[in-house]
């Protein structure tokens, strides 16, 4: 039975609240901000997207050790609602701003970001009831799993900087057939790069435009 009761959670050293209307922080998505933070040293200047949000804790790591900016991005107002809460929590609202909404809709046509950060729900819409703990919005990655994995990725195609890079959040193995698309060139000037495997836990891709 799901709960409005507030919930935190510490994610490094950030604090995070939530509750059961928005998804759990995962001990091991810090691999997914740690990684972002190590590459904020070499893509270009501007700005952090995170897509798919959720309670911001990925977002907000990702750029806590640095100066840049982040737009948060989700569809749940709840979600929203907690990643502006916890940006403030954390001293970090001064540099941080949240949309709800549609990925396409509310990210302007000419903004640009030097990395991405997307943690899209990639649970197989079949297989949504070994799950009953976790919100549906939050997990149902449709048919295969990967219809929100690919709509970030649109949204990405259309807003990284040459010289960018995104990582994204997938199931186990959901990297090789989205690599293979993107080898293909479903996404012009996108490219796959590295993959750090976490078991059953998931899996995180790189994606690169290059310069």
């Amino acid at each position: 039975m799901q709960t409005t009761e507030p919930r935190t959670t510490s994610f490094g050293p950030l604090d995070i609240d939530f509750d059961d209307r928005v998804l759990e922080p995962r001990e091991w998505t810090q691999a997914q901000s740690q990684w972002a933070a190590d590459l904020l040293d070499e893509v270009p200047e501007g700005p952090v997207l995170e897509l798919c949000a959720g309670a911001g804790h990925i977002g907000l790591l990702a750029v806590a050790a640095s100066d840049r900016r982040l737009v948060m991005v989700d569809v749940n107002p709840v979600a929203v609602a907690y990643a502006t809460a916890n940006a403030e929590r954390n001293g970090l609202a001064d540099r941080v701003e949240v949309r709800e909404g549609d990925m396409r809709e509310v990210v302007a046509a000419d903004e640009r970001f030097a990395l991405v950060v997307a943690d899209p729900p990639w649970v197989r819409s079949s297989d949504l009831r070994r799950f009953p703990a976790d919100p549906q919005l939050a997990i149902d990655g449709g048919d295969d799993g990967l219809d929100l994995a690919r709509l970030c990725l649109d949204v990405i195609g259309g807003h990284l900087l040459p010289g960018g890079v995104a990582i994204l959040q997938l199931g186990p193995e959901q990297h090789v057939p989205i690599a293979a698309e993107l080898a293909e060139g479903r996404w012009p000037g996108l490219v796959p790069g590295g993959v750090r495997e976490h078991g059953e836990r998931g899996c995180l891709l790189e994606v690169r435009r290059p310069a």
